[in-house]
């Protein structure tokens, strides 16, 4: 719970076992989409007791840092920007068209 307030405090909204649990579901989805033979997004030699299928993805507890507060960042900026677009036109809503319209160059600048 001490954690949970720190986090709060310094303004990070992402929870690190979250993020986790979003990267292993896709990567599980990746590897079940490839089928174990395509090694494009491994470049590391498997043991050659293992199989690429058993071996389990991990993620560093700094990645995961890291990847919160890009993630919060982004989400930060994308509101923002959608909140001028939806004050411009007059309303006090932000609806997915506002969204739409600045994710082309929110996404060119990260």
């Amino acid at each position: 719970m001490e954690e949970e307030a720190t986090r709060d405090a310094r303004g990070e909204t992402f929870d690190p076992d979250l993020i986790h649990a979003i990267f292993k579901h896709v990567w599980s989805r990746r590897a079940d989409r490839s089928g174990g033979g395509d090694e494009e997004f491994i470049d590391i030699e498997p043991v050659p007791e293992t199989s690429r299928r058993t071996r389990s993805t991990t993620a560093n507890a700094s990645a995961l840092q890291v990847s919160c507060e890009l993630l919060r960042m982004f989400v930060t900026e994308a509101v923002q920007r959608s909140a001028v677009i939806a004050e411009a036109e007059g309303t006090t809503t932000i609806e997915p068209t506002h969204l739409e319209r600045v994710l082309p160059q929110l996404l060119l600048d990260f």
